[in-house]
């Protein structure tokens, strides 16, 4: 075990605090968007119900505040939802109506709480919480994109009485090295049954230092048909990220000796490195279930029918290209193709057809049973350029590969608070067959007189499966392989406790892995063939105190080897500030207002590196980061529909040091100002 600083010790009191401390009766006020319970649905994992919770991730959520009685008649006649992972089931997400801490601003963290990037935000990122990484072998290619993108799995639909339409905006440091964020969301109903909506996304992040600018830019179009019977869903999504690769510092001591702008590093000009990652897919999802109900006015189903018949279509292609107009810098040990310019590409298509049949008996809130299954069609292609004979002879190498999938799932409601499911996928035929996942999940909820709803979760998955086509086939200029791995073996277990009324959640995390498979030193796919056991802790809870405020989280992490995964023993993030309303007697009008600093810091750990000729993170033993504090100080204010942040971020670099890395050879971004506002509206 390793030795924690005293300075970083402090934050583990959080966690004694957190399991005894209870506010007093005057200071139990929730805001709206932690108390709002959902609704009771046992064929959704804990993953999913927390989506209902919280923030999401990616696509963002309304952020109409409740100061005025429109908005109050907006958020209640509105209804917004995303759907299940398996695309049966309406997953309710609460309206956001949230004002605190809103100089949290990126949707990367929103994803996960905790993440390591390489100095620009925008550029490809991983999640500190290792159970927060993407694992699924289908998104190998954008999954330290992921945070940003649309995908059909985190699209919401909404059904509003009213056009509604959200701007965000959000600046950084002076024009020339600036960081921007900007959204635009639009949405609106053609009739109580029809809805259409849009949502543009761009990360505009020149950074501070050379080489390190950052282009993400998203959209997504989605559609939805709600009538008693019938059900429709569609969602188109353009996700494309550009990113520059400055191939890390060369050295640490340069932090001390140059400003941001004049340190070097190990990709020049010369090189121009540039990497692009292009995403699109296409989802239609349609249900058809005879003896069905709605509401007229907000679409939610009052009645279930007794069978479903569902199909579910998506395609999605992806893109990956590599450019270095300079492959001769020795950066790289190998050249395989060509010594005057790296042209690297990879492209990947699947195509998925599913057709399936769900049964459901019994009253909702009473007791209710059902079971569902079907059959999933999957055609993938693959295509890369591979070294050929000599270096002016790459080959065109592109493959076709089919799977038969059998799904299905079976569901208990007990009365309205307890339940169970299970659900899972058998691959019987084609490329992966053999392949099965199966997950489980059991929900208590418990009512208390005076301290509100508490509900507990568990949840389990067992899964063997066959890694990504990556992992297997590379072929580029610089790295090229040709491997057989054994399938990858996973078998977690989850536990939770959310109680809103204390602002309190406690999140327990344990998985055992067979084989594990990632890229190892020399970043190149590797596989442990033995066991390897991964234990968290996450603990969240604010405390109140009159007008202050500290909100905390809390992670604590332990690998059995690691050789294999190394993680930070300790991360955590705490926030201070001073929260009041100002109301303004002559007018009518209230500010709302905040004030107050953060600090981030996680203890020290051999941290993945970054390849750019490949895209991904990788393991690494050279050196360790961590032990550094990131501070930033912070101003919110919220005037009826305006949200506004004024925050100063890293406001203690060059005071404590020059070690501020999240990723080995990629230091943060020094003292900047941010400025940013989110402005709703609908009439």
């Amino acid at each position: 075990m390793r030795k924690v600083p005293l300075y970083i010790a402090f934050f583990l009191l959080f966690l004694p605090l957190t399991l005894a401390g209870q506010e007093p009766d005057t200071l139990r006020a929730v805001r709206s968007d932690t108390a709002a319970v959902i609704r009771r649905d046992t064929t959704r994992s804990y993953k999913e119900r927390a989506l209902a919770r919280v923030r999401p991730a990616v696509t963002g959520a309304l952020s109409a505040g409740p100061d005025t009685e429109t908005d109050t008649t907006f958020t209640t006649a509105s209804r917004q939802w995303t759907l299940s992972s398996d695309f049966t089931t309406e997953i309710p997400v609460t309206l956001d109506t949230a004002f605190s801490l809103f100089h949290r601003y990126r949707v990367a963290d929103r994803y996960s709480a905790f993440n390591a990037y390489t100095g620009n935000y925008g550029l490809p990122l991983y999640q500190i919480n290792f159970f927060d990484r993407e694992w699924k072998p289908d998104r190998f290619l954008y999954a330290h994109y992921l945070p940003f993108m649309f995908t059909p799995s985190n699209t919401l639909f909404i059904n509003t009485r009213v056009p509604f339409t959200e701007l965000k905006w959000s600046n950084g440091g002076a024009r020339s090295v600036a960081e921007q964020t900007f959204r635009i969301r639009h949405s609106q109903n053609v009739n109580r049954r029809l809805n259409f909506g849009l949502i543009y996304d761009i990360v505009y992040n020149i950074g501070q230092y050379n080489l390190q600018k950052a282009i993400d830019k998203n959209f997504l179009l989605h559609g939805s048909y709600n009538a008693n019977a019938y059900n429709a869903y569609v969602s188109a999504g353009l996700n494309n990220h550009e990113s520059e690769e400055s191939g890390g510092i060369i050295s640490k001591d340069d932090l001390s000796l140059y400003d941001p702008e004049g340190v070097p590093f190990n990709l020049s000009d010369l090189n121009s490195a540039k990497s692009t990652l292009n995403n699109r897919y296409l989802m239609l999802v349609q249900r058809y279930a005879p003896g069905g109900k709605r509401d007229t006015v907000t679409g939610e189903v009052l009645k279930s029918g007794p069978i479903t018949f569902s199909h579910i279509g998506i395609l999605e292609w992806n893109k990956r290209r590599y450019i270095d107009k300079f492959p001769a810098s020795d950066f790289y040990d190998t050249i395989m193709i060509s010594k005057s310019v790296t042209a690297d590409s990879l492209q990947e298509r699947i195509l998925s057809n599913t057709l399936r049949v769900d049964f459901a008996a019994g009253r909702t809130d009473r007791f209710r049973i059902g079971a569902g299954a079907g059959i999933r069609s999957e055609l993938r292609s693959f295509g890369q350029i591979m070294p050929g004979d000599t270096l002016t002879r790459p080959d065109t190498v592109r493959r076709k590969m089919s799977s038969l999938v059998l799904t299905g799932k079976v569901f208990n409601n007990i009365g309205s608070r307890f339940g169970w499911s299970a659900s899972g996928d058998l691959w019987f035929q084609g490329y992966r067959a053999g392949d099965f996942i199966v997950d489980g999940r059991i929900y208590k909820e418990f009512e208390t007189r005076r301290r509100g709803m508490i509900t507990w979760d568990a949840t389990g998955t067992i899964a063997s499966y066959t890694p990504s086509f990556w992992y297997y086939s590379w072929g580029s200029n610089n790295f090229a392989w040709q491997l057989d791995h054994k399938r990858e073996f996973r078998l977690m277990a989850g536990s939770s406790l959310l109680w809103p009324e204390l602002k309190l959640s406690l999140k327990f995390n344990y998985a055992i892995v067979d084989n594990f498979t990632g890229m190892g030193t020399g970043a190149v796919p590797y596989q442990h063939e033995g066991g390897l056991s991964v234990l968290a802790l996450t603990a969240k809870k604010e405390f109140v105190l009159w007008k202050l405020h500290l909100d905390n989280t809390l992670l604590l992490q332990q690998s059995t080897n690691t050789d294999v995964l190394d993680l930070p023993l300790v991360t955590a993030r705490s926030a201070f500030f001073f929260d009041h309303v100002f109301r303004f007697k002559s007018t009518g009008g209230e500010l709302s207002f905040q004030l107050g600093a953060e600090a981030m810091i996680h203890t020290l750990y051999n941290a993945m590196s970054y390849m750019p000729a490949t895209g991904r993170y990788f393991s690494q033993n050279d050196g360790q980061t961590g032990n550094y504090p990131f501070v930033n100080a912070f101003i919110n204010l919220k005037i009826k529909r305006t949200r506004i942040f004024v925050m100063a971020d890293h406001v203690n670099s060059g005071l404590t040091g020059y070690e501020y890395f999240l990723v080995p050879g990629y230091p943060l971004n020094i003292r900047m100002i941010k400025y940013g506002l989110a402005w709703t509206f609908y009439d």
